[in-house]
């Protein structure tokens, strides 16, 4: 094994830890914490912050799935916040209009699914929440009220999105007032604060119905946009059952369709038969077997993964272990898998965060919240201040595609969590960013820990790969790669027939991923932080 000099060492702590993409939004996740809330009010804090100081990757505009590991009842949980499509929604009319495809920016896409998260919160709260949400929110709401500071990164993302954000009047006035905010200067966004002032006083009902559904709605309808305030309160997150597999000795917890998540556990059966740790850490063929299997599962998200209200999902199937095996027949150990012989779709560009929380109880949080692309649908609605997502841009325009666009149904999601069990015992809370990435990013980080002896942290800092497109003019083939992979790895990569695209030595485009893991006999836990990110792991 190389050795990985990491910028940062695992946090460690004992009672509590979050991890997020921003320090601040973790912080009031350790403080909700210290206060004497559970995991699930820290989760919300540290959201609720995120969607106000990260307004380009997530927000209350968009969707959230959850995976809560209840220790009492010792049971890992799903929560599904996932935003429907319109009752208005219709297929052929928007073929009639002339679209092969939903854009990807603009008032259809931020209005033809509504948001989501809100509504998982609330849910969330119900079933776990110690503290009054007013309590919960009360870092979103000052940051929101008072203003926060814009970080490099933030500031790069409203300069590479001013083109997006100009056309819309609210987007404008709010992020681009003298052109895009600069880092250093400070962002107040009074409606938002208003908005989380209603969700505070009175949960999601003060978000889908009262003034705030009311002026979402109206802003819809102002604005030749679909859902209105029916749709809105109609929108509901519910619980279900994770999905699960094994890896090694990892039993490992999945969210399950509409989300990508079974392709976390396929990819890792179909591997679970090379001796990956004899070929070498950041080996070619390390890299090589990892981007085989990618292709391979990818090619079966895309032919079957839908809402599984809608379609016939075969979930177990894919996850079964006699179907990785057969799967497994197609992977080359020599040469890169070409795209025509397992035919894949969709794009590695999209936006997101993830949070993890912990604490001394064995209770944890994996959550994953997003408004797809950099700032969604580039519309912020109105007085509310929310930033509407564009996920619906994923539903398919095709009448037979499983995905395809349908009255009150969620599009195919990108946004995965995941939790892994050693010995029946909590062991990893673990997720990403980064749309098409995602489940690339966890299987880096899993094998990384599993089959490399990796910490938390190195399994975050180690350099990353990307395998498909960021643009629709980039092959499907393409294999994104950090430049600090040894240079042997990626001239072999190359020589194999990988089409490469070289990176430099760090790049925000391969994902912010985060962590926690707890030792099995101390009970410490050890958290990670991407440094792609503005993020920290923080404990207490």
């Amino acid at each position: 094994m190389i050795e990985i000099r990491t910028g940062r060492p695992a946090t460690l702590a004992r009672r509590g830890m979050v991890t997020s993409p921003h320090s601040l939004a973790s912080a009031a996740g350790v403080d909700v914490l210290r206060a004497g809330g559970s995991v699930v009010d820290a989760a919300i804090a540290t959201s609720a912050v995120l969607g106000v100081i990260y307004p380009h990757m997530t927000g209350l505009g968009g969707d959230a799935f959850w995976l809560i590991n209840d220790a009492k009842q010792n049971k890992v949980r799903f929560l599904d916040g996932g935003g429907r499509a319109s009752r208005h929604a219709d297929l052929m009319a928007l073929k009639r209009q002339g679209l092969s495809e939903i854009p990807f920016r603009g008032v259809l896409p931020a209005t033809l699914t509504t948001p989501g998260a809100v509504s998982s919160w609330d849910e969330a709260h119900k079933a776990y929440g110690r503290l009054p949400l007013k309590r919960v929110l009360a870092s979103a709401i000052d940051y929101a009220r008072e203003g926060f500071v814009i970080t490099p990164r933030v500031a790069g993302w409203l300069a590479s999105c001013q083109a997006d954000l100009m056309p819309h009047a609210y987007s404008r006035r709010l992020f681009l007032p003298d052109g895009p905010l600069k880092a250093g200067s400070v962002l107040v966004n009074a409606g938002l604060a208003r908005t989380l002032e209603a969700i505070a006083a009175d949960g999601a009902s003060g978000f889908y119905r009262g003034e705030t559904g009311r002026m979402l709605a109206a802003f819809s309808a102002g604005h030749g946009g679909v859902f209105d305030a029916e749709d809105l309160a109609a929108q509901h997150a519910f619980w279900a059952d994770p999905i699960r597999g094994t890896y090694r000795d990892l039993t490992l917890y999945e969210t399950p369709a509409p989300t990508q998540g079974f392709t976390v556990i396929q990819m890792l059966q179909m591997l679970e038969s090379y001796d990956l740790r004899s070929s070498g850490y950041l080996s070619p063929e390390h890299v090589h077997l990892l981007v085989q299997a990618k292709q391979i599962a990818y090619h079966d998200r895309d032919r079957f993964l839908a809402d599984p209200r809608f379609v016939d999902v075969p979930m177990q199937r894919l996850i079964d272990p006699s179907y990785a095996t057969q799967r497994r027949g197609l992977i080359d150990p020599n040469h890169a898998l070409p795209w025509d012989r397992v035919p894949s779709y969709g794009s590695l560009t999209g936006d997101t965060i993830y949070l993890a929380v912990a604490d001394a109880e064995g209770n944890a949080v994996s959550l994953i919240q997003s408004l797809y692309g950099a700032f969604g649908s580039a519309v912020v609605a109105g007085e509310t201040g929310v930033v509407l997502q564009n996920r619906s841009a994923y539903f398919s325009l095709d009448p037979d595609h499983p995905n395809r666009l349908e009255a009150g149904k969620t599009p195919m999601h990108t946004l995965i969590a995941s939790m892994g069990f050693r010995d029946e015992r909590l062991w990893s809370v673990l997720g990403c960013m980064g749309a098409d990435g995602q489940p690339q990013i966890q299987l880096q980080a899993y094998v990384a820990m599993l089959d490399y002896d990796c910490d938390i942290q190195q399994a975050l800092e180690t350099p990353r790969w990307l395998s498909g497109r960021f643009a629709l003019g980039e092959s499907r083939d393409t294999l994104h790669i950090e430049s600090r992979f040894p240079k042997e790895t990626i001239d072999a990569l190359e020589a194999r027939g990988h089409l490469l695209n070289r990176w430099g030595a760090w790049n925000e485009l391969a994902g912010h991923a985060h962590g926690i893991v707890i030792d099995p006999v101390t009970k410490v836990l050890a958290g990670g932080s991407d440094p792609r990110s503005d993020g920290a792991a923080i404990g207490w």
